[in-house]
C-alpha cells in the first residue's frame, strides 16, 4: 500500500538542467549494448559532418550555431520523450530485466528462494514460540492456556532480542570473510546455516508436539527448559546469516553490474523484486498451506528448510566466482 501511494503522488525533481548526451545510471540496462553503440557512432559521424561543412561554409557554421541556441519546436518534442508519470519506476525495472548481465538470473533465483525461509520464520516465530513450544492458545478458553501462549510470545521477542545482537557483531566479520572465502561460498555458506536452523525448529517442533500428545495436556503446558533453551540458541544463530543475507547480495549485484559502465542502482531494484514477490506469496499462501494440515506452523517451518537448501545448492553452482579484492571498506566517514 505505502508503494502504491507512493508512487502515485510522489514528483520527481530534477536535479540538474537536460543534457543530451548524458547517460543515466539506468541507462546501460535499460538499452540495449548496441543501440548505445549505434548511438555514440551516429553522434560522432554527425559532429565529424557539421565540423566539414562549418569550415567550407561560414554561413552555414552561423546557421548551425543559430539553431544550436533556438531548436525547433519539433526537436525539442523528441529530445524530452521518455518515461514518466506514477509507473515509470516498474516500467523502467521490468524494462531493465531484458539487458541484465547473464549471472543475475542466478542472483535473484538464490534471493527469492532465500526471503522464500526468512519470511515464514518472520512472521510466525513469535507465534511458534507461543503454540509449539509453550503448547499454549491465545483463544483458549483456559487461562493457564493464554497465559503460556503470552509467555512464549515475550520468550519468541527475546529470541528475536538475540538474533539482532548476533546479527550486528556479524555483520562486523562479513569483509574479512567475503575477503577470504569469496562472496559466492559466503552467501551459500549463509543458506546451509540456515537450512540447519529450520531444520531444527522443524524437529523441536515435532518433539515438543510428541509431548503433548504423550504426557497430556495438564502437564504439556508451558515450555519444557531443554526445548525452550534449544528455541533460543536457533534465534541467536539465524542472526549469523541473517547478516549475510542484508548485505553480501547486495555487493554481488553491484559487482555483476559493474562493467555495464553503470545501472547498479536499478539493478538493486530488480533484485528487490524478489524480496517483495516471495513476500507476496508467503503472506497469501501460508495460512491455506497449514490449514491443509490443521493448523500450527510446523507445515511451514517443514517447507522452510527446503527453500534453504535450494537456494544454497543453486549458489554453490551457479553464481559466479568474484574478485575478493572487491570487497574492500571505505572505512568510516564523519562531517
Amino acid at each position: 500500500m505505502c508503494t502504491l501511494v507512493t508512487l502515485y503522488f510522489a514528483e520527481e525533481v530534477p536535479l540538474m538542467a537536460y543534457q543530451p548526451h548524458h547517460l543515466s545510471d539506468s541507462a546501460p540496462l535499460l538499452d540495449s549494448p548496441q543501440q548505445i553503440g549505434f548511438d555514440n557512432s551516429k553522434s560522432k559521424l554527425d559532429t565529424s559532418a557539421v565540423d566539414n561543412a562549418s569550415s567550407n561554409n561560414p554561413e552555414s557554421s552561423y546557421e548551425i550555431n543559430k539553431n544550436a541556441k533556438h531548436p525547433s519546436p519539433m526537436v525539442e518534442e523528441e529530445q524530452n520523450v521518455s518515461f514518466d508519470g506514477p509507473g515509470a519506476v516498474l516500467v523502467n525495472l521490468l524494462t531493465s530485466l531484458r539487458h541484465l548481465p547473464p549471472a543475475m538470473l542466478s542472483s535473484l533465483i538464490v534471493m527469492a528462494l532465500s526471503w522464500s525461509v526468512w519470511f515464514p520464520f518472520f512472521l510466525f516465530d513469535a507465534d511458534w514460540m507461543g503454540r509449539e513450544v509453550y503448547h499454549g492458545d491465545p483463544k483458549g478458553n483456559d487461562s493457564v492456556a493464554v497465559k503460556a501462549y503470552d509467555a512464549g510470545v515475550r520468550e519468541g521477542a527475546f529470541g528475536l532480542l538475540l538474533n539482532s545482537v548476533v546479527l550486528g557483531i556479524s555483520s562486523f566479520l562479513l569483509e574479512p570473510m567475503c575477503q577470504r572465502m569469496g562472496a559466492r561460498l559466503v552467501w551459500a555458506m549463509s543458506n546451509f546455516i540456515v537450512f540447519a536452523c529450520m531444520a531444527g525448529t522443524a524437529i523441536i517442533s515435532l518433539v515438543s508436539v510428541n509431548k503433548y500428545i504423550t504426557e497430556g495436556i495438564q502437564h504439556a503446558i508451558g515450555e519444557n527448559r531443554a526445548i525452550k533453551i534449544a528455541s533460543l540458541v536457533i534465534f541467536a544463530l539465524l542472526g549469523f546469516p541473517l547478516s549475510i543475507t542484508y548485505s553480501v547480495p547486495f555487493s554481488i549485484t553491484a559487482d555483476l553490474t559493474a562493467d555495464t559502465g553503470g545501472g547498479q542502482g536499478l539493478a538493486i531494484g530488480v533484485l528487490n523484486l524478489a524480496i517483495v514477490i516471495p513476500q507476496m506469496i508467503v503472506s497469501l499462501g501460508a495460512g491455506p498451506w497449514d490449514a491443509l494440515f490443521s493448523g500450527g506452523n510446523i507445515p511451514a517451518f517443514v517447507l522452510a528448510p527446503l527453500f534453504a537448501l535450494a537456494a544454497g545448492v543453486t549458489a554453490t553452482l551457479k553464481l559466479p566466482n568474484l574478485s575478493s579484492g572487491s570487497f574492500k571498506s571505505s572505512g568510516f566517514h564523519f562531517g
